[in-house]
């Protein structure tokens, strides 16, 4: 038992020879990472000398611009944004500082994964390639948008909550309260993770004022967040709301289904919503004859009704509302929200069936196929910017450029098919795991460990597939985690066979020599 701890870097005698500087294999993988992560940034800014926008870019700078404290997205990437404008003007910087920020994070992720799992060598270069070597993440990195920070966060997140299994100390509690905290203001998909840390806390060998402390503290500094954002959405909006945009993906979510369902009108009981309801029987009436259109729904992302100009909810949107400039928009996308959500959450409500088939189903479909989306093209196909783009980074013209618009595209293809794959085989390898019963020989800890990366996984399925759209930007730090756990079962069972194996060698030539 202790030979397969110590084999699996689960020892518990603390020894400091796992620390990756503390090992010349270790410091080799520390140095290529540093080195190949600056060499490959060098080349693809003399290829991408801009960054990559789209219209969630244009939101986030308005917002940062504007000193707004409640968007159309969450805050926090626009309160960044506002710090580094005060520090710099360079695109080039602030896209440095998300590839390395990334990149540092993953290097965190990867050396506490060998110092407390120590996988076989081939399972940490698989790891070591993925992370380090990947043009993903350089690609992710160029977007000003928040996904890189969301990731490079979402990975320091995961990572203390290892620590926190298997090393706990005091200054865990504030490091992760404030990194859960600094999720939450990031992105709307950081909902579920405080059950994850909760869990993980719960696990934990800790003492019971250790673990009620490190599951209060992120709540001191989330809830006072929900609070003021929903004031500030009030003074916006007329509404008290934490996000202004989840009515919009309800009411979208729920227009999946409409051509399917009968709805009564008269059910609603405010004004907007029958007239809401109105422009969507309009919507349905006026789909041409020939036209497939639950075929083009079923390969479209997941958010046809929130961006096409003629669905009923943008049509509303303009009919009521002044979208004359940024701030108009962001007021006019606020006030709807609240609408939207009441519109759809009565639809799914009175049809949860019909919504299970025709959203539930189609997204989960998108969950494991996840399309590239804004991934597949630089700037969205045209090569230049809005005023609101040119002004921030100072450009002297509204004109971008880079090596090719869609050449990214057949870079990244492979990216899709290789998440479902990832997901088929770390879903066989833990199924094996169990059936087999190997957690009998991995030790409390690791088991631990397992529990709460599998709840990640978990919980960002269900996460995706009821409640938003997906697409592949969403489930880089998904991957990364699932990719993680195979590797690491993978080479834990390998161990486990290995060492039986050993030891039936070992008995059969005791019994040979006896």
């Amino acid at each position: 038992m202790n030979n397969i701890l110590k084999t699996t870097g689960l020892s518990s005698n603390g020894d400091k020879s796992l620390f990756p500087l503390n090992h010349p294999v270790y410091r080799a993988y520390f140095w290529s990472a540093i080195l190949g992560t600056s060499i490959q940034f060098i080349i693809f800014k003399l290829l991408y000398p801009f960054p990559d926008f789209f219209s969630d870019s244009y939101s986030y700078i308005y917002a940062a611009s504007a000193n707004l404290d409640v968007s159309i997205w969450p805050i926090g990437y626009s309160k960044l944004l506002r710090i580094f404008h005060y520090i710099t003007h360079s695109d080039t910087i602030l896209v440095a500082f998300q590839y390395f920020f990334l990149m540092l994070s993953a290097l965190y992720f990867f050396f506490t994964t060998i110092h407390f799992f120590n996988p076989s060598k081939p399972y940490k270069i698989t790891l070591f390639i993925f992370l380090f070597l990947n043009p993903l993440f350089l690609y992710l990195a160029n977007y000003v948008n928040s996904d890189p920070i969301f990731a490079a966060l979402s990975l320091l997140w995961i990572t203390q909550l290892l620590w926190i299994l298997f090393k706990p100390n005091i200054t865990l509690l504030f490091t992760h309260a404030l990194l859960l905290f600094l999720c939450f203001t990031v992105r709307n998909n950081a909902y579920y993770y405080p059950i994850v840390s909760i869990v993980a806390f719960l696990l934990s060998r800790q003492k019971r004022h250790f673990k009620v402390i490190g599951i209060t503290l992120p709540f001191l500094l989330i809830i006072p967040f929900i609070i003021h954002t929903r004031n500030e959405a009030f003074k916006l909006t007329g509404t008290h709301q934490f996000s202004l945009f989840t009515g919009w993906q309800l009411a979208n979510n729920a227009l999946y289904m409409y051509d399917k369902i009968e709805v009564d009108s008269t059910k609603f009981t405010s004004a907007g919503s029958r007239e809401l309801d109105h422009l969507s029987k309009q919507f349905i009436r006026e789909i041409p004859a020939d036209f497939e259109f639950r075929k083009y729904l079923n390969i479209y992302v997941g958010n046809y009704f929130i961006r096409q100009p003629e669905s009923p909810l943008k049509v509303y949107l303009t009919e009521h509302y002044d979208i004359s400039d940024n701030h108009n928009i962001t007021i006019a996308w606020g006030k709807s929200s609240a609408l939207f959500a009441e519109y759809g959450t009565s639809l799914i409500k009175a049809h949860p069936g019909a919504y299970f088939r025709y959203f539930i189903l189609l997204n989960t479909k998108n969950y494991f196929l996840p399309p590239l989306e804004k991934l597949s093209v630089y700037n969205l196909g045209v090569d230049n910017v809005p005023v609101v783009v040119q002004e921030w980074f100072d450009y002297k013209t509204p004109d971008v450029w880079c090596v090719s618009n869609k050449i990214q595209k057949y870079i990244l293809y492979i990216l899709p098919p290789a998440f479902l794959f990832v997901n088929i085989l770390y879903a066989a390898t833990l199924i094996g795991f169990v059936v087999k019963k190997r957690y009998a020989k991995s030790g409390n800890i690791f088991n631990s460990a397992m529990i709460v990366l599998f709840l990640l996984i978990f919980l960002n399925f269900l996460f995706t597939v009821l409640a938003t759209i997906n697409v592949f930007r969403y489930q880089v730090f998904p991957m990364v985690a699932c990719l993680m756990s195979f590797l690491v079962l993978s080479s834990v069972l390998d161990t486990i066979v290995k060492r039986s194996e050993i030891k039936g060698l070992e008995s059969s030539l005791a019994h040979k020599l006896a």
